[in-house]
């Protein structure tokens, strides 16, 4: 982090402070998004969230089921579980 000035890695310790914050507003938003979409774009919001479940080091059974069904209501239960993790 030599190559940053005092400013930029506060900036990019927060970030990584919040990550999983950030990961999981995403999600959430990805969630609403998935009710609206329809076609191509529920597929690419779907990929979103296995990218983002990935980051956030969600296990990989219930990823793999999630995206099997592809049902937003199980990611919204997810979201829920993630919410009360300390």
């Amino acid at each position: 982090m030599a190559d940053y000035t005092p400013y930029q890695q506060k900036i990019i310790k927060r970030y990584y402070q919040n990550f999983d914050a950030i990961k999981f507003q995403r999600l959430s938003e990805l969630a609403t998004e998935l009710y609206l979409a329809e076609g191509k774009k529920r597929d690419r919001l779907w990929n979103q969230v296995e990218e983002s479940l990935r980051k956030l080091e969600f296990p990989d059974s219930r990823i793999t089921h999630l995206m099997q069904k592809r049902d937003p209501a199980l990611l919204v239960g997810i979201l829920k579980e993630l919410e009360g993790r300390p």
